[in-house]
């Protein structure tokens, strides 16, 4: 009988030769960091709804959506249509556009919290920019981020990660406090102790997005009162989840308004681009006001080639007035309870140590249980992270994938609105059946 692993080098020769020839192209034989895995990682060609094939033709339910973006699944027709359309009037105009106004429009209806944006494209520039606009609004310098904490990769987001930094100056940790993830008193103490922070920013739903959660309504919160009493800008990074945790993201979700609100992923369809909104006097720190002292000493600079490209701009316009009109929060939401309910019941049956958590369309597994509610994991951080890094996780993976599966990173399935009963069902038989693979090679 063959392992997981053999498996996967048998059934995609394709791939593995693509991996040899692009490692001499790209540094890691990848372009993005999370799509590296050993021997080899997948190359696909095409995707429909909530599927996707690779180069040796096997075809995949895709959990990944597009590392989030894709709400939508793969290929809409509404999507596709509107981009093909704009493709032949242009797809940089150099200029102002309807579109862009369209496009902030359908942000603005669904996110009360956004009375003024600015495009980017991408959340790395949208996170670097809600930080530098907090700073200019304030006059202060230092920024509070909750430990492992994902806000990009741009130097100021790398404090308090769980990755080294190389080639970060040692300066730029000077402006960044990193406090506990899920510790009201650790905000408070930091507050309390430094008259010079500008702003608190944090993903609303816990670490990457979710997999390693707090005690949200009560945290989010505490955190509101918080850094209103100190003056403190307060930013959501909502990048995974605006417009996935609800419609109107993890703000609508808990009733908690930010000051500032990072996006991208589902903001553009699926196509590249962000978004930086929030309250008007923020965000008009980018505003020019025909005031030379104003506009050369204290205006935030902001070019971009492609802010709000008309591509982007009609994709995500597309895509959120559909959010807006649709059901399509409320089937990717039902999906996912399905697929969770599941793998626990499958973790039960097969007396396996693991249960699968998360909110709305994004859900979590972890190969060790625990007597949360399936909602919020209450494993401490420190135990839901060692818990990943087993080889057991490696091997869900790649097993999740000889069966057809893909999902995102090693221990996600991001639910589109796509994904219907026929998926969850397939889904499920795949994971029992990788879950008997791991324990026959003694992972689990």
């Amino acid at each position: 009988m063959s392992t997981i692993l053999e498996d996967y080098i048998s059934k995609h020769p394709g791939s593995a030769q693509r991996y040899l020839e692009a490692s001499q192209l790209f540094p890691g034989g990848v372009t993005h960091d999370t799509r590296y895995a050993q021997p080899f990682p997948l190359y696909m060609t095409h995707g429909t709804g909530p599927r996707k094939w690779d180069v040796d033709g096997n075809e995949y339910i895709d959990y990944v959506s597009g590392h989030g973006a894709l709400l939508l699944g793969h290929s809409h027709p509404a999507i596709a249509e509107a981009v093909s359309r704009q493709i032949t009037r242009g797809t940089h105009l150099g200029a102002s556009t309807d579109e862009e106004m369209r496009w902030a429009r359908a942000i603005k209806a669904l996110m009360p919290s956004v009375e003024k944006l600015r495009f980017h494209s991408s959340g790395t520039e949208a996170t670097l920019m809600a930080m530098r606009l907090a700073r200019a609004y304030t006059g202060k310098d230092k920024v509070i981020k909750l430990q492992d904490h994902f806000h990009g990769w741009h130097d100021y987001a790398m404090a308090g990660s769980d990755r080294a930094a190389p080639g970060i100056p040692q300066a730029t940790w000077g402006s960044m406090v990193v406090v506990p993830a899920g510790d009201l008193n650790a905000v408070e103490d930091a507050l309390s102790r430094d008259s010079g922070i500008a702003a608190l920013i944090l993903e609303p739903t816990g670490a990457h997005y979710g997999q390693l959660p707090f005690d949200t309504p009560n945290y989010l919160k505490g955190l509101r009162e918080l850094t209103s009493q100190h003056g403190v800008v307060l930013i959501f990074d909502e990048v995974v989840t605006g417009f996935r945790a609800s419609p109107g993201g993890a703000q609508e979700l808990y009733g908690v308004r930010p000051d500032i609100t990072t996006l991208a992923k589902i903001v553009a369809g699926g196509l590249p681009g962000g978004a930086v909104g929030g309250k008007a006097d923020i965000i008009d720190m980018i505003a020019h006001r025909g005031d030379p002292e104003w506009d050369n000493t204290r205006r935030v600079y902001h070019p971009g080639t492609f802010n709000a490209n008309p591509l982007s701009a009609v994709a995500g316009a597309t895509c959120l007035e559909m959010v807006a009109t649709q059901p399509i929060n409320k089937q990717a939401d039902a999906m996912a309870a399905k697929l969770k309910a599941g793998l626990n019941e499958i973790f039960g049956k097969m007396e396996v140590a693991g249960h699968a958590h998360g909110i709305a369309s994004m859900v979590h597994v972890v190969l060790a249980d625990c007597d949360c509610g399936r909602e919020l994991c209450t494993m401490s951080h420190r135990e839901i992270k060692e818990a990943t890094a087993s080889p057991a996780v490696t091997a869900m993976k790649r097993g999740l994938q000889n069966r057809g599966v893909d999902i995102m990173g090693r221990d996600a399935f991001l639910v589109s609105g796509t994904h219907t009963d026929g998926e969850i069902g397939e889904t499920l038989e795949a994971f029992e059946e990788t879950l008997a693979a791991i324990r026959a090679e003694g992972l689990v």
